[in-house]
């Protein structure tokens, strides 16, 4: 079946919730709140990957001039900067059901040809340990271990530059 890609809509922030707390540990999803907030503080950085009538998966991110990605951005809205330099990525999320299918990659190059196509400098984003080979293969380069500590976990702070 095909997967189309495109932009969320709002009325579908309730879906994008159950996905978000579904692919991530409590510790580490967002909370139900600021998911709503970042939906309308940046509507375009959200792309969902739709099946027949089924959301299978999202991804979204704010946009920062700092080549990094620092946990407070997660949490405080204000720190997006729709004309920064920097598009990040919060989360790549793909239902169980639906992975191994490309539908991630998919989201992915839609997050990077958006950030491409708006002039940005670069995608940045942090990652676990299990997740560096992946972001390698689609471009990224591994600049050792990220200043964060969100979820109470170590990341590796990932950056595809332009």
């Amino acid at each position: 079946m095909n997967v189309l890609i495109r932009n969320a809509k709002p009325e579908e922030i309730e879906t994008l919730i159950f996905i978000e707390q579904t692919c991530f540990p409590a510790a580490e999803a967002a909370e139900p709140e600021q998911m709503k907030l970042r939906m309308k503080a940046f509507p375009e950085k959200f792309f969902v990957a739709q099946q027949g009538d089924t959301l299978a998966g999202f991804i979204n991110g704010g946009v920062t001039d700092e080549p990094y990605l620092p946990d407070a951005m997660y949490h405080d809205i204000s720190l997006h900067k729709p004309d920064g330099a920097y598009q990040t990525l919060f989360g790549l999320n793909v239902l169980p059901d639906y992975r191994r299918q490309g539908i991630a990659e998919k989201l992915l190059q839609a997050l990077i040809e958006s950030a491409r196509a708006e002039g940005k400098t670069g995608v940045i984003l942090t990652c676990k340990d299990h997740m560096v080979h992946y972001y390698t293969k689609a471009g990224f380069k591994d600049f050792g271990m990220a200043d964060s500590t969100h979820g109470g976990q170590s990341w590796h702070d990932m950056r595809l530059i332009f």
